[in-house]
């Protein structure tokens, strides 16, 4: 199986960020995992496709704005809030 895709803190970039949030329902899945962190996918309930949500999640995961844990059969993601920070002061 091949591994998650993460972005190195230093290969952060505000345009991919703000692209990622650019997205309604993209920034629906980030005021969720704001309110609970380590949600499932399948715990996200957005009106679009099954596809079209995890199209969503790889967006978010490639900018850095999420992480994603393989946990079981299950992915569980939360914010990377302290490298957004760190590579994005204020």
């Amino acid at each position: 199986m091949r591994p998650i895709y993460h972005p190195a803190k230093s290969d952060l970039s505000l345009a991919g960020v703000l692209y990622a949030l650019g997205d309604p329902v993209r920034l629906e899945i980030v005021k969720r995992l704001a309110d609970v962190p380590g949600l499932p996918c399948a715990a996200i309930e957005v009106s679009v496709a099954k596809s079209t949500l995890s199209h969503h999640f790889k967006i978010l995961r490639e900018a850095g704005v999420i992480a994603c844990q393989k946990q079981g059969t299950q992915h569980l993601n939360s914010l990377r809030i302290e490298d957004l920070s760190e590579r994005f002061p204020g």
